[in-house]
């Protein structure tokens, strides 16, 4: 009998609870044991619900419990989850979590304690919900020298844009229509600002390379200052406006990552990825491009990849996975990465640019400085960079 505890009874917290209902038996025949839920952790009171006989508020009771093997975070945010984390990871405790927060700001931090307890801190949730791809990409293809990773990383975005295109309505109107749905919380700035993509890209970065890039540190560009216009020239030219974030090895050895706007060409795999739906694709020197799709938010979606998270810490209780990134990576800056760009303004088309409807233009491959001195020089009041 494994024994695990959920911290935290929201979406993810009580979608964990529901799939071990489930499917309980076929977790348990491939874990070769039961799995027993034996602690809930929340501040609510759960006396009317049917997990009344398990719930405790006092986090030590799951700290001192030595019969209890994996911990479920899924408070949210850096605070207390980050005090719950490294005092249930310094109790010798396994602990899964979906906080892209927690992981991306402090992962290297909680990775080096769960090295030194011989315990698992593991997170695919945290990038995907249920899209599997962070054991893929540790694992699957730890055989490449992983070039790019670039994707679509948030469905909230992802749908807002899709209404945009398909509905022709504005952002604004948008985002309304994705907080009616629920998709988009009633302060959606994490989301249309970028930052919830900017913490998974730096996840992925971390995993890939092995070394820490803090979300802080990179440029991250949302999409509410996005024209209706732009998002119709795009259309028009084959080519669709996608939130994506993106992470790249240069030929000198260090990183670059960041998160923007991007026109995407109508050939690549994820322009046509619509609605709240993720897209993540990973290239490697050997396997060439890769794409995992899905549903990257949702309780079950989400939960599902949480309780994938729980088998593989149990079926790795003596030889823990080995899972960590080192000093800061050496970060190269958005102005030395050479795409095209979309430019749009009143003013001449330059002669070695495409022009598009609209008074907008492509230009040929530049560095991101080249194409604001560009912009500058002709007046341009919109710039975006372009995924071929």
């Amino acid at each position: 009998m494994a024994n695990f505890a959920i911290m935290g009874f929201g979406t993810v917290g009580s979608g964990v609870a529901e799939v071990l209902r489930m499917n309980a038996d076929s977790i348990a025949a491939k874990l070769g044991e039961p799995l027993k839920l034996k602690y809930i952790l929340d501040v609510r009171d759960l006396s009317a619900t049917p997990y009344a006989g398990v719930a405790v508020k006092d986090f030590s009771v799951l700290e001192n419990d030595p019969d209890l093997d994996v911990v479920v975070e899924s408070i949210g945010g850096a605070k207390v989850a980050l005090d719950f984390t490294r005092r249930a990871l310094m109790a010798g405790k396994h602990v899964v979590t979906s906080n892209k927060e927690l992981v991306a700001s402090h992962g290297k931090e909680l990775l080096s304690i769960a090295r030194e307890k011989n315990v698992n801190y593991l997170f695919e949730a945290s990038v995907g919900g249920g899209i599997p791809v962070l054991r893929p990409l540790f694992q699957c293809l730890a055989g490449n020298q992983i070039e790019e990773i670039v994707g679509i990383l948030n469905g909230t975005t992802n749908y807002i844009l899709t209404r945009m295109v398909k509905g022709g309505i504005p952002f604004d109107e948008a985002l309304k229509e994705a907080q009616a749905k629920g998709y988009a919380e009633q302060n959606p700035a994490a989301d249309v600002e970028g930052l919830d993509a900017g913490r998974k890209i730096c996840i992925l970065s971390d995993l890939a390379w092995g070394k820490e890039v803090l979300p802080e540190k990179i440029s991250v560009q949302g999409i509410s200052g996005l024209d209706l216009k732009d998002v119709a020239i795009a259309s028009e030219a084959g080519y669709r406006v996608k939130l994506l974030g993106r992470a790249l090895r240069l030929a000198d050895g260090r990183q670059a990552a960041y998160v923007a706007p991007h026109l995407v060409s109508g050939d690549c795999p994820i322009a046509p990825v619509d609605d709240v739906f993720n897209a993540i694709m990973i290239r490697g020197n050997a396997v060439g491009d890769v794409m995992f799709y899905g549903r990257g938010a949702g309780d079950l979606p989400t939960a599902s990849a949480v309780m994938g998270d729980v088998i593989d810490a149990l079926q790795h209780r003596t030889r823990r996975r080995e899972l960590g990134w080192s000093e800061s990576a050496d970060l190269a800056g958005l102005e030395e990465l050479v795409m095209p760009w979309y430019l749009r303004g009143d003013f001449a088309a330059p002669v070695d640019c495409r022009v598009l409807s609209g008074g907008a233009v492509m230009t040929k491959p530049m560095t991101a400085g080249e194409a604001k001195a560009l912009a500058e020089k002709l007046g341009a009041m919109v710039i975006l960079p372009v995924l071929q």
